[in-house]
């Protein structure tokens, strides 16, 4: 089954960090992602820009763009990987393995119930 693991982070955590120690980070999950690659359960993985970078679309019809994320929370929402395990508990050593190269993120677990894969992006 597959699941999406949702990272998030304290707003201004992330963007207070130094190149190197942002490298540094990036190069220990990188480390658990070519592991996971590896035994074909990472699929799609992405970091996402800044929150003050996002909109937001609601409302009827064509509905109205709005600025940021409104979310109720500290955390905002920083990436998200699709995982490919046969448990919750499956999911969530996954989830314990990520968080262990960035103990400073909460990560949010969720059964996938559509998966439709999409071309191939180039960066």
């Amino acid at each position: 089954m597959f699941y999406a693991i949702l990272a998030y982070h304290a707003k201004g955590v992330v963007e207070s960090w130094t190149p190197d120690e942002d490298a540094a980070l990036m190069d220990d999950l990188l480390k658990v992602h070519d592991r996971l690659v590896r035994e074909g359960r990472m699929g799609p993985a992405a970091r996402l820009g800044p929150t003050v970078e996002a909109r937001t679309l609601r409302g009827p019809g064509a509905g109205t763009v709005l600025d940021g994320p409104f979310a109720e929370t500290k955390e905002q929402l920083l990436g998200l990987y699709v995982v490919d395990c046969a448990d919750d508990e499956a999911a969530t050593e996954m989830a314990r393995q990520l968080r262990g190269a960035n103990p400073t993120a909460v990560y949010e677990i969720r059964p996938i119930a559509l998966y439709v894969p999409g071309a191939p992006l180039s960066p």
